[in-house]
């Protein structure tokens, strides 16, 4: 049994001490406890060794692999976050893990999802975008990974550039400097309880979350397409069902199309959102998104 990181270690003058956003004064949760939650519940699922990385302000990536979780140099990890470096983890390379990981959820799918698996629920920007590791029934190598997590990012509106099976994501506790200096929680850590299967990919019917999602109906009708289009599409359609804002989800998406799409990334956003909109029964905003042409 994991006895606590960091436990019987003095406190540092440079160390973060500050209670996450969002932690009621009843509830009082230090940055520290925030961490061993997520590593807590990374343990029960049954991932014990990970990598840790830090991404210092100058670009320069430095790598901790294959750490079991009681090894982790959190320490170092908290001095480097106090200069402004960006702490990341995942489940080490090279292994079978039961767990998958989406990005930028909204969080109250999140909650959804957790309310229905286990699953641990990361809350990275005061924005509302959402890190969820889910527990899975067996253990998946980095290809199948990958294929459950572009296959997840449609069903619930996730990140599709963020299912490579390797991802990083935050460690909570932490300083996120991209957004203003915000800390990342756990907002939820369920288990134990039910574990998504696998084998519950090939249904397009099935509901990850326990709300009916009209996402899923549109993945259906597009589930043959794993274009990067075609990812976007259930990426936008999940941002819209959230209650996202169009010109949010325009500006993200031209933002994310203009590498590959170059001068036509505007008019191509402003199409496929248009057609998200009035498929999901927004025609009207539709019509607003295409009078701006």
């Amino acid at each position: 049994m994991m006895m606590g990181w960091g436990a019987g270690a003095a406190a540092r003058t440079d160390e973060p001490q500050a209670p996450p956003r969002g932690v009621e004064r009843d509830g009082f949760t230090t940055a520290r406890q925030q961490t061993q939650r997520m590593l807590s519940w990374w343990e029960t699922t049954g991932v014990d060794q990970v990598d840790l990385a830090v991404r210092r302000q100058c670009g320069a990536m430095i790598w901790h692999r294959d750490r079991s979780l009681d090894a982790l140099p959190l320490a170092w990890a908290r001095a480097e976050n106090v200069r402004r470096g960006e702490v990341y983890v995942r489940p080490a390379r090279g292994h079978s893990w039961p767990v998958v990981f989406m990005d930028d959820v909204a969080v109250a799918t999140a909650r959804r999802v957790a309310r229905k698996y286990d699953a641990a629920v990361i809350e990275t920007s005061p924005a509302g975008g959402c890190h969820v590791w889910l527990s899975c029934t067996r253990g998946l190598d980095e290809g199948a990974r990958r294929r459950a997590q572009r296959w997840l990012a449609g069903l619930i509106g996730a990140d599709p550039g963020s299912t490579s099976g390797e991802h990083l994501g935050r460690l909570a506790g932490f300083k996120n400097w991209k957004r203003s200096g915000c800390w990342v929680n756990v907002l939820e850590a369920s288990r134990p309880g039910r574990r998504w299967s696998p084998q519950e990919e090939p249904d397009r019917r099935h509901r990850l979350a326990d709300e009916p999602s009209a996402t899923a109906d549109v993945v259906a009708a597009t589930g043959r397409d794993t274009s990067e289009s075609g990812r976007e599409w259930g990426w936008i359609c999940g941002l819209i069902e959230a209650g996202h804002d169009p010109r949010e989800i325009y500006e993200r998406l031209v933002e994310r199309a203009r590498p590959r799409r170059d001068n036509d990334a505007e008019r191509y956003a402003r199409r496929t959102l248009a057609r998200a909109l009035d498929r999901l029964g927004r025609a009207d905003r539709a019509k607003e998104v295409l009078l701006r042409s």
